[in-house]
């Protein structure tokens, strides 16, 4: 989405494309994606992600639609379309959709990437709500299906990883929702790995104590066709050898496989043209629709005095905003006693993990902790700032909304982007993809498998102000 790689067109997250929530652009972007990826040889997206956002604590929200199931289904169909066309075929781009039945429901909002983040539960009785967007995503023809980690407790479900998990992904997935796609595993299911130094172990949740091969057998039996991020075949060689897994098994897993293979003509040209390859990525039209999608998806939460929109050349100080970008909207002071405004970018809160791989998955409280928060009022008290809060999760921010001049709300937008809005060069449409809670106490209290559940949230959920 927000592209960090330069030359591919740079669009919001997921989350900005819930904010503006038209089915009709995620189709345009899914469409920008497949012409990119089929330029450069990609086949397979490792997306949609259509998790329902509803812990405001999860690490993983940022590429999900937001809270809403009924959005989140609307748009996967749009974005599986354009990903994959009108059917699949050599002009197609295999959409993988994750994390079934739904990875949004983590307790405590840990990740099961670790094993304190293995459980996934349903306080609220809330499960056949999370599996609304996959129904969408299979009768859109999405191709692939990628099971998450969770181990579900209290259910009447195996407490075992679903990518283990029988009764979910054949009995659900297969036989009831009658998805005859590929089942990819996420990543690292068998084996320990070793991720940036550290040792990890595989994310056999529920199934720790079996041997590699006797976790191959059980996802094998479960309905999974490929295992994600590994390369064991001589597992599975010698699970068919022994007798354990029949060879009939892993002929219909290779039938699956070879026929998406050959359907999407990789048999008969298997190569790009690097010629046609540098034209089409990051194409002027494609970096054009991206940027318009960034400044629509911006959100303004906050514009109690009328602040928006800035006019004239104000002397602005910027902190988190690029000077250079600053410099052509206003003068740029370096203190903010000389400011006319003050413009702040801030990210989503959270609490640093020793563990480096853990490090990026921003977890934990969703509030500024001290000094920081007096830090950022002492700025609010002192000039009137603009507030841009980058929101990959919930934040919990009721001071800084209640002292900002304006606040607004950014899923993955350049710094022109938002003086743009703010200058009235261009509007914000967007509207909140999940509700901004008032306290980490109203977190702790929610339910997980319930969205937007927090006691008198700061912004519910679809708040957003036209200027």
């Amino acid at each position: 989405m927000w592209s960090s790689t330069p030359a591919f067109s740079a669009w919001p997250e997921a989350l900005g494309l819930a904010a503006i929530g038209d089915p009709e652009l995620v189709h345009r972007f899914a469409d920008t994606v497949r012409r990119e990826y089929l330029a450069v040889g990609f086949r397979v997206a490792l997306h949609p992600q259509i998790d329902l956002a509803s812990e405001p604590r999860w690490a993983r929200q940022s590429g999900t639609f937001g809270s809403d199931a009924r959005l989140t289904a609307e748009l996967v169909r749009a974005y599986v379309r354009g990903l994959q066309g009108p059917a699949l075929g050599p002009g197609s781009v295999s959409a993988m959709v994750k994390h079934f039945p739904g990875g949004g429901p983590q307790k405590d909002g840990e990740d099961p990437h670790f094993a304190h983040g293995k459980e996934q539960v349903y306080p609220g009785g809330m499960r056949e709500h999370h599996l609304e967007p996959f129904k969408a995503a299979i009768a859109a023809g999405c191709a692939q299906m990628m099971p998450y980690y969770g181990q579900p407790a209290g259910t009447d479900w195996e407490e075992v990883g679903f990518g283990f998990n029988k009764g979910v992904v054949t009995g659900l997935l297969r036989e009831e929702l009658g998805f005859d796609g590929i089942v990819c595993t996420d990543w690292g299911l068998l084996n320990d790995a070793t991720i940036f130094g550290q040792k990890h172990p595989a994310r056999a949740w529920g199934l720790e104590h079996l041997s590699p091969a006797e976790r191959a057998a059980r996802a094998l039996e479960a309905g999974c066709d490929q295992f994600g991020g590994e390369q064991c075949p001589e597992v599975v060689v010698e699970l068919v050898r022994s007798g354990r897994v029949p060879q009939s098994r892993i002929d219909a897993s290779v039938r699956r496989l070879l026929r998406e293979k050959f359907t999407l003509g990789l048999f008969e040209d298997p190569y790009v043209d690097p010629d046609a390859a540098e034209e089409t990525v990051g194409r002027a039209d494609f970096t054009a629709l991206g940027a318009a999608a960034q400044r629509r998806s911006l959100t303004v939460l906050t514009n109690p005095r009328g602040l928006l929109p800035l006019a004239a050349r104000p002397k602005l100080y910027v902190r988190g905003v690029d000077a250079a970008a600053a410099a052509a909207y206003g003068e740029v002071v370096a203190d903010p006693a000389a400011a006319d405004l003050a413009v702040l970018r801030l990210r989503t809160p959270y609490e640093p993990r020793e563990n480096l791989f853990e490090s990026y998955f921003h977890s934990g409280s969703l509030a500024f902790p001290e000094p920081e928060l007096g830090a950022i009022l002492a700025l609010l008290d002192r000039v009137p700032t603009l507030v841009c809060i980058n929101l990959e999760r919930a934040a919990v921010v009721p001071e800084i909304a209640e002292r900002a001049a304006a606040l607004v709300a950014d899923y993955g937008a350049s710094d022109s982007a938002l003086l743009d809005v703010a200058f009235g060069r261009a509007a914000a449409e967007g509207r909140l993809p999940f509700e901004l809670p008032r306290s980490m106490a109203a977190v702790a209290a929610s339910r997980p498998d319930v969205p937007n559940d927090t006691h008198d949230p700061v912004f519910p959920h679809g708040h957003g102000l036209a200027l």
